[in-house]
């Protein structure tokens, strides 16, 4: 942690009329001394690691406007002198060094939401899974049961959404369901995610450089 400097999280301490004092969780001030130390030692490596972890949040952010910058520079010059552009329509491209050995992705995934047709589509896969009973195979209901989470109503797993839709019925409740829920289909917006990797040779694997604190 004593490699970069951390960002200043205000102390616990509470100056009231030259006395010190902490907040409690509930808003009360408690004077400093009737703290007990393993509580105060609690606060203070909290605040240390608040204050690094604030730190670093800003280095990302930094980062990641620094990388949309630099990328969006390339794609310039790219357009204006060669009359090039990266990637597909989506937005999707890979920057790479003449070596082979490093290399940039980016990638633009749709944001989605579902409208009210999600649930007429359910309504009637519910219908086919009634009727089918005992002679559906059971993989089939096990993916729609998976798909949509009836603990809560408007939940859906759309990686699983997606498989259903794959999927070859013919029963025709099946064909409207589906209509029903590429219907549903809204894109809302679009995130964008930078992926970098390295490798050691042309022939090993690639490596990704993590940023994400959760994989590290």
């Amino acid at each position: 942690m004593s490699d970069f400097a951390p960002t200043a999280v205000p102390s616990a301490l509470i100056e009231v009329d030259g006395k010190s004092y902490m907040r409690d969780a509930k808003g009360a001030l408690w004077p400093a001394e009737l703290v007990k130390a393993q509580h105060k030692l609690e606060d203070d490596t909290v605040r240390k690691v608040m204050g690094y972890a604030l730190s670093l949040s800003d280095q990302v952010s930094r980062f990641k406007a620094h990388t949309f910058e630099d990328l969006g520079s390339f794609d310039a010059i790219l357009e204006q002198e060669y009359g090039l552009t990266k990637g597909g329509p989506k937005g999707n491209r890979t920057y790479q060094t003449y070596d082979g050995l490093m290399k940039v992705e980016v990638r633009v995934a749709d944001l989605m939401d579902f409208g009210p047709e999600l649930q007429v589509g359910k309504q009637l896969l519910d219908e086919c899974l009634n009727e089918w009973a005992a002679d559906s195979r059971p993989e089939i209901r096990a993916l729609i049961t998976k798909t949509f989470n009836t603990d809560k109503e408007g939940q859906v797993n759309r990686a699983l959404l997606f498989t259903l839709l794959s999927l070859d019925v013919e029963d025709e409740r099946w064909v409207k369901a589906m209509e029903a829920l590429r219907a549903a289909i809204r894109v809302v917006g679009s995130r964008t995610y930078y992926r970098i990797q390295t490798r050691q040779s042309v022939d090993a694997p690639w490596e990704t450089v993590t940023i994400d604190l959760a994989k590290a």
